[in-house]
């Protein structure tokens, strides 16, 4: 695609598959589920172009990169994920050169970003996070746990939680239908998986109809990695919510401390969780990230902002590089 370059390191007993493209600053960008390095095709063209060096890997359990153990969801954990991204920053960084890089998350790949940035921040020079915020620790369980008692058992997060049973329902359809329902979904209610019923109002066998933003061949690339790789693998990160959260009790209280943008869209089902909104547009947020600059809402987007308004969103991330 355009030229950008595909390698793989082995690092943390994995061989993680990297794509990149152009010189000059580093800017790590980390995808969420159900996604690949493909997510951040337009963000790395064009920061390419603008004189950065962006590098996309696929993710723990994704894609082209290989060795997690799919059959254990115990090696999801936060900790195995931001240790993988530390494994990328080694390596795409050379002795005698600026260490740091610069940081951009989507979904999980936020997730992961801010829990990078809270533990390494001395590798980081700016980040840019989308859709998920910061979420502190939280004496009271995890996130899983939490929204099982908000929206019940039908709730995704819920489904997810049982080993091969999400599989079995996802496996009723294409490949190709599940990354479309996926990628499509812009209703700002949570997703929900009745059993034997698929997504909620939209059962396996309805037609889905892209936006225009999203190409029939975008869908065919994620589709022709989810058939060889499988949900499991995406999935186990949401299972490994509760160890994360029992292993992470250390980080309490602790804050993200890089300079940092977020950015979300209004329809995003994220931005409409008990609590969520009120959070990123008040006070609490910026006492956890005090370096926290700004705080995007975009109106009439939905959760794959990155893909949905590229021009807007590529826009956004260079003004904030620049700052540097």
């Amino acid at each position: 695609m355009e030229g950008i370059e595909h390698t793989t390191i082995s690092a943390n007993g994995l061989n993680i598959h990297i794509a990149q493209k152009g010189e000059g600053p580093i800017v790590l960008f980390i995808h969420g589920f159900p996604e690949l390095w493909y997510s951040w095709r337009h963000q790395i063209l064009f920061l390419a172009d603008h004189g950065y060096r962006a590098v996309a890997p696929d993710l723990r359990g994704y894609g082209a990169t290989t060795g997690a153990p799919l059959n254990d969801p115990t090696k999801f954990t936060i900790h195995h994920l931001v240790g993988d991204m530390m494994a990328v920053i080694d390596a795409v960084t050379k002795e005698g050169d600026d260490e740091k890089v610069f940081v951009v998350g989507h979904d999980w790949g936020a997730i992961v970003a801010w829990h990078l940035c809270m533990v390494r921040p001395d590798r980081v020079k700016g980040l840019v996070n989308m859709s998920v915020p910061f979420i502190p620790w939280n004496p009271n369980g995890d996130m899983a746990t939490m929204l099982a008692h908000a929206y019940g058992e039908d709730h995704y997060m819920s489904r997810f939680q049982e080993p091969g049973d999400i599989e079995a329902e996802l496996g009723k359809m294409s490949a190709e239908t599940v990354m479309k329902k996926f990628l499509a979904y812009r209703d700002p209610d949570q997703i929900y998986f009745p059993k034997g019923k698929g997504f909620r109002y939209s059962p396996g066998d309805t037609p889905v109809t892209l936006p225009n933003w999203l190409s029939q061949e975008d869908v065919e690339y994620f589709a022709t990695h989810l058939q060889k790789t499988g949900i499991t693998g995406g999935v186990n990160y949401y299972r490994a919510f509760h160890l994360s959260w029992e292993l992470s009790a250390a980080w309490k209280g602790a804050k993200v401390t890089v300079p940092t943008k977020f950015m979300i869209g209004d329809l995003d089902l994220t931005y409409h969780m008990p609590g969520m909104k009120e959070y990123i547009v008040g006070d609490e947020f910026k006492k956890d990230v005090p370096l926290l600059e700004e705080v995007v809402v975009m109106e009439g987007v939905a959760h794959f902002i990155n893909q949905e308004v590229p021009h807007q969103v590529n826009r956004h991330i260079i003004d904030f590089l620049r700052k540097f």
